[in-house]
């Protein structure tokens, strides 16, 4: 007994250890997952050794040692469970022991019985609550506690019992492991011998130890993700709101232009309102553009460059499209190139709007920042020549 918790503390030392010696980029924060991910089934066969009460109370006793070999238990175990957290799960464990042992004679073949014990398992791993989570452990070490019921079908005696021990796990692939599990049980002090044979005996109390090795099968979705970068998100979609504002505030500063202008504007003969036309095509329609895109944003940007078309088709002008980009991001190699693509698939629009390719200028300006907020300056301007 005092072997095995020495085991178990030397265990935790060597983990403790680990803790420290794991990089921090290693850890990072996960995001819970559904009820149904992270299941593991598993089964392997185990070696178990009993040691009853009664022995304690023989004169002269039995061999002190539990690991005799005339205490040689074989089983087999069968498991599933679930991990809540990347260090917390619950385990529902069934073991059947083929020839154990009761204890009540060192000639194993006289005291063969056959037991079953079903237990619910607090898993904690600690390689995750000490070192932070990462997907491609290979070893992952959990101390458990657990609780349930032993059946001696031998003996038609039923105990409740308890357990702690080591559940490791040696990572093959993503959804396969081997296990290896070693534990520590206690039963009442009757489940091992007949009733009659304890006496006056003091110890209440049973145990059986046991070693398992078998595989682990992860089913459906074993991994856990990063926590999403909120402040990330949250830049992202202020740039593309910062966009909308501004090519509002300029549709509106165009309209209130226009309206101003036909307001002054005289009827009088063809040539003054030529004269006019030409001052309205003269005004700067800006198209905008989302962060590392050339394609337009908003169609709605189109409407009032498909006037300005008509006016320069109708009056035989040039139109000058001028690409910007954000200087704040990119390389300035990489901001001239994104603003020459970001002319061109305006001058396109201008191509299906009928005007001819060979009255549409394209000038990349690179990276700019003329205007706040930065998103401002994602955009394309369209002008009369």
């Amino acid at each position: 007994m005092k072997k095995f918790i020495m085991v178990l503390a030397l265990a935790g030392v060597s983990v403790a250890g680990m803790a420290q010696n794991e990089t921090p980029e290693m850890k990072y924060s996960v995001a819970t997952n559904s009820f149904w991910s992270n299941w593991f089934v598993s089964a392997g066969f185990q070696y178990g050794a009993s040691y009853s009460a009664f022995e304690r109370s023989l004169t002269p006793r039995l061999a002190n040692s539990p690991f005799k070999n005339y205490r040689s238990d074989l089983g087999a175990s069968v498991a599933i469970g679930k991990w809540f957290t990347p260090g917390l799960g619950l385990r529902t464990k069934a073991t059947y022991f083929f020839n154990g042992h009761n204890a009540t004679t060192d000639v194993a073949e006289n005291g063969e019985i056959k037991f079953m014990n079903i237990q619910e398992q607090v898993l904690f791993n600690l390689n995750n609550l000490f070192c932070g989570y990462k997907e491609n452990r290979v070893w992952n070490i959990s101390p458990y506690l657990g609780a349930g019921y032993l059946r001696n079908f031998t003996a038609n005696m039923n105990s409740v019992t308890t357990s702690f021990g080591l559940y490791n796990t040696f990572r093959l692939s993503k959804h396969v492991g081997i296990q290896l599990d070693l534990a520590y049980n206690l039963a009442d002090y009757e489940v091992f011998a007949h009733a009659a044979d304890y006496g006056n005996t003091p110890a209440k109390t049973d145990h059986y130890f046991s070693g398992e090795l078998g595989l682990v099968f992860n089913l459906g979705k074993s991994n856990w993700s990063k926590t999403p970068d909120v402040e990330a998100l949250k830049a992202l979609s202020q740039s593309q709101i910062d966009a909308l504002n501004q090519q509002l505030a300029d549709e509106q500063a165009e309209n209130a232009r226009l309206k101003n202008q036909l307001a002054n504007q005289k009827p009088v003969q063809a040539e003054t309102k030529t004269v006019t036309v030409k001052e309205v095509v003269a005004a700067p329609v800006s198209v905008f553009f989302n962060i590392a895109q050339s394609k337009i944003a908003s169609k709605k940007d189109l409407q009032n460059v498909k006037e300005l078309a008509n006016m320069a088709k109708s009056n035989g002008q040039k139109i000058v499209v001028t690409g910007y980009a954000d200087s704040k991001t990119g390389s300035a190699n990489l901001n001239k190139k994104l603003s020459q693509k970001r002319a061109e698939a305006v001058a396109n629009e201008l191509v299906k709007m009928g005007v001819s390719r060979d009255k549409i200028e394209c000038v990349a300006a690179g990276g700019v920042n003329d205007l706040s907020p930065v998103s401002y300056n994602r955009r394309a301007t369209v002008t009369i020549k």
